[in-house]
């Protein structure tokens, strides 16, 4: 089964469900259509039209990983970012991460591969998902992040995102230098 819209309604929260809470939490987000990215590669083909002149924006890449311990974590970085797991682990204090499998990812953050997102917290939280995000997003207007689908994109602030975690029970830890 893919990530799109399409079998949104088979995830434990669809991505409508999860706008409309975004909606009646007054978070502000503006929402692209577009088609299924599974890619830093492909969202790099779409990226520009949703871009407004004059932004800053956090465009990422979206990492969801296991220790040896079987600890997760979402590893949000700017898309551009080299990663080294075991630069990143060492960085975490961590030993041992590797990917997680798609199961694992439907289990802990109720989505599919190619959908990862920090907004898959909303179940990761409850899960005892640890959510890392890169410091570059400070430095950022705009985030942009898949709404638990993989053909829609919002752009939101990290106040906004801020606000999202404090109603969900998740919290940011920022990654230290690697």
């Amino acid at each position: 089964m893919d990530a799109s819209s399409k079998f949104q309604d088979s995830l434990p929260i669809s991505s409508d469900a999860l706008l409309a809470q975004l909606d009646d939490w007054g978070i502000g987000y503006r929402l692209f259509h577009h088609v299924p990215l599974r890619t830093v590669a492909d969202a790099k083909e779409v990226e520009r039209d949703m871009m407004t002149p004059g932004e800053t924006a956090f465009l990422t890449k979206n990492l969801y990983l296991r220790d040896r311990k079987k600890r997760n974590y979402l590893v949000t970085l700017d898309q551009d970012r080299d990663v080294d797991l075991k630069a990143l682990g060492k960085a975490l204090g961590v030993g041992g991460l590797s990917f997680g499998s798609a199961d694992r990812l439907l289990e802990n953050l109720g989505i599919r591969p190619g959908a990862v997102s920090p907004l898959s917290m909303v179940n990761g939280a409850k899960a005892g998902v640890t959510f890392i995000l890169d410091p570059k997003a400070r430095e950022a207007d705009v985030l942009f992040f898949h709404p638990l689908v993989n053909d829609r994109t919002i752009a939101i602030t990290l106040v906004e995102l801020e606000v999202i975690f404090g109603h969900i029970g998740a919290e940011i830890t920022w990654l230290p230098e690697l």
